[in-house]
């Protein structure tokens, strides 16, 4: 069987319901990625919004470029970490990633 012949072939008999068969397979796949993938990254989403708002001075927090250090100053859109010693950065509060609270670098080094 060549190339040209494949593509001249007609649909098998009875074949009829494969267009609804199609519509349901791609409806389980749409639930499938919904359930394993967007509901799990919005809930995340979600978590990190909530701890950037309930954040304060002296928490430990992660940005988004790997920065980690501890909160010195909360502004209404921004935040100053201090990742050093003396050394701050101001970066966006969308910007940070994660926040651990009350967890302090002295207390991290064991």
């Amino acid at each position: 069987m060549n190339l040209h012949t494949f593509f001249l072939m007609a649909p098998q008999a009875g074949a009829e319901g494969s267009g609804f068969t199609s519509l349901i397979f791609m409806g389980a796949i749409f639930v499938v990625f919904y359930f394993f993938i967007i509901r799990p990254q919005s809930k995340k989403q979600k978590e990190v919004q909530q701890k950037v708002s309930e954040m304060k001075k002296g928490d430990k927090v992660v940005t988004t470029s790997g920065m980690i250090g501890i909160l010195n100053q909360i502004d209404d859109d921004s935040v100053l970490i201090e990742v050093g010693n003396s050394t701050k950065i101001r970066f966006l509060k969308s910007a940070i990633n994660d926040v651990n609270p009350n967890k302090t670098e002295k207390s991290d080094k064991k």
